[in-house]
């Protein structure tokens, strides 16, 4: 599953003032975001627990008739609910889809055993390989390394896209899974430490708003490079933490609408970024040093928010 290694952004569903899928902004969004490796579409940064079946079909049909490079394309579908999950792999149309991915069940909190069995039944059922997604402060369990080396024996399994933020986590996965299994970071944050024990890119959220400077700091992190990677990603770090500060997809959110890409809103029980979080995100956008693209990042952005 060579075409997962690099970056990938966790595409975010950009919503009208009426809460409606705006697809122009989608387009905008996917054209923003063509420089990366592969898109994640309908993960949990693009609101997924609030979208519907149908919004979803949408979406992804949305995301395959627009993408004129042939990018892989990798879809979010997990639940806590098992047999749910299984019936969701039956019933939707995965032509055109690569990979899903799928979270660890949430706020059941399961045993090891029990997410192991959710994964094989998972497994068994996807007509597409599966990559994990382990993301305890959502979910309220975390998958241990033991589990994750014993599910990536499985042939439908390839990968896990791990945000447990346990660099320790990451070295024993990486140690004790074969070759070809992929460790996927799941903390823009973290990813390069993550390469640095044996990770082989990211799946990310500020790469919806910076796609080609994050995919940068991957690159070089993926090459060996890791002074460069580090002086790069330190540049971003402080960004990256507005990022969050008003909740996932909130801030990027906020971001994209200042970059004139689509609107802040969000659905219930998510609400709109604030002002002052507008304006914070205007200051540190103006103030990030982007080095042979600032031109073209900057072009991006409304005049007013750039000074």
């Amino acid at each position: 599953m060579e075409q997962f290694i690099g970056t990938a952004a966790a595409i975010v569903t950009p919503f009208d003032e009426q809460g409606a899928i705006d697809f122009n902004a989608l387009g905008k969004l996917l054209k923003h975001t063509d420089s990366l490796d592969y898109w994640v579409i309908c993960g949990t940064t693009a609101e997924s627990a609030t979208l519907s079946s149908e919004e979803k079909a949408e979406i992804l049909e949305f995301a395959k008739t627009n993408n004129p490079t042939d990018k892989p394309i990798m879809f979010g579908l997990g639940s806590n609910n098992t047999l749910e999950v299984v019936r969701q792999l039956q019933e939707t149309d995965l032509s055109g889809v690569d990979a899903i991915l799928s979270v660890c069940p949430y706020y059941v909190k399961p045993t090891q055993q029990g997410i192991i069995a959710h994964y094989q039944a998972v497994a068994d059922a996807s007509p597409v390989p599966v990559l994990l997604y382990n993301v305890p402060g959502r979910t309220g369990v975390n998958m241990d390394a033991e589990t994750v080396i014993e599910l990536s024996n499985h042939p439908n399994i390839f990968g896990i896209k791990d945000a447990s933020g346990d660099l320790v986590q990451g070295m024993r996965i990486a140690n004790g899974t074969a070759d070809d299994f992929l460790l996927i970071s799941g903390e823009d944050t973290l990813t390069v430490p993550l390469i640095s024990v044996g990770a082989k890119g990211v799946i990310s959220v500020i790469a919806n708003i910076l796609p080609h400077e994050y995919r940068g700091v991957v690159n070089s992190a993926l090459e060996g490079d890791f002074k460069a990677a580090s002086k790069e990603m330190n540049r971003l770090v402080d960004f990256n933490e507005s990022l969050f500060e008003e909740g996932n997809p909130t801030g990027v959110k906020t971001a994209l609408e200042i970059a004139g890409i689509c609107q802040h809103h969000v659905r219930l029980p998510l609400v709109n970024g604030s002002e002052e979080l507008k304006s914070k995100m205007q200051e540190m956008i103006a103030n990030i040093k982007l080095s042979a693209r600032k031109e073209v990042f900057f072009s991006k952005f409304d005049a007013k928010a750039a000074i």
